[in-house]
């Protein structure tokens, strides 16, 4: 398998274009429910081309921006360069680079199954200040429609690795572990994304377990794509319907 640091190296324009972003509301949760307010200094781990990071960028909170794959981070510093409060940092879960109780919260978006739970816990606990928050979120395909259910069956075919990476295996034991015995919170919030053709193929081909060209399963992965598009589309597009979570709250040390 990949080393899971660089599975994204050759998906960033995809991943940029193509990726869901995440409700603002979920800035709202955090100043009602764990005291965020602009002077909150973020750790972003995992942040990938920084999509998550904006949103708290937009908030004026000082953010690092901890990743470790090279094009990825580069592809963020581009876009966010323009932000003053943005730092980015070459690191991963288990190592960030950042000082000891120097941040605020800890967020992770589409990256906590990444990790190796253990070594990410302590170094967590490290950084965070103390009464600090960790913040877990995941945009999760609802599968609520036909179509839906259509493109799960196409990555179970088509994926190269898709049973083994699928984030779903992370399941409410492991979180709460990962919490310890404070426990957590877990909100949800409606996100969506609307697809022409090119959007939906894009949208598959940021995904690691997409083949990529050359590989064998590249041309019958696009030929089934677009089986399902002209099956299920209205008006030329298609629906990806989310239910972001959220789980936020202390690590017990």
């Amino acid at each position: 398998m990949i080393d899971s640091t660089q599975r994204f190296s050759s998906r960033v324009e995809n991943y940029l274009k193509y990726r869901p972003g995440y409700p603002p509301a979920i800035l709202d949760l955090l100043k009602d429910e764990c005291g965020l307010t602009g002077a909150s200094v973020v750790a972003d781990i995992g942040s990938g081309t920084g999509i998550l990071t904006e949103l708290f960028l937009r908030n004026d909170n000082p953010v690092f921006a901890v990743e470790p794959n090279r094009e990825m981070r580069g592809a963020a510093e581009r876009l966010l360069e323009k932000y003053s409060n943005f730092t980015s940092r070459s690191g991963t879960a288990e190592a960030t680079t950042l000082p000891e109780q120097s941040v605020d919260f800890i967020t992770a978006s589409q990256a906590f199954h990444w990790f190796e739970r253990e070594p990410a816990r302590r170094e967590f606990l490290r950084i965070l200040k103390p009464g600090g928050r960790t913040v877990l979120i995941w945009n999760e395909r609802s599968m609520g429609s036909p179509f839906a259910k259509a493109y799960e069956d196409l990555l179970r075919t088509h994926g190269t690795d898709y049973e083994a990476v699928n984030h779903k295996h992370t399941d409410a034991k492991m979180i709460r572990s990962f919490f310890g015995v404070n426990g957590y919170e877990l909100a949800h919030f409606p996100n969506r994304q609307i697809f022409d053709w090119e959007g939906l193929k894009g949208r598959l081909l940021s995904s690691s377990y997409a083949p990529e060209p050359g590989h064998p399963r590249h041309a019958p992965m696009l030929n089934a794509l677009n089986a399902l598009f002209s099956g299920y589309q209205t008006s030329g597009t298609v629906v990806f319907e989310y239910d972001t979570l959220v789980y936020y709250g202390q690590l017990s040390a």
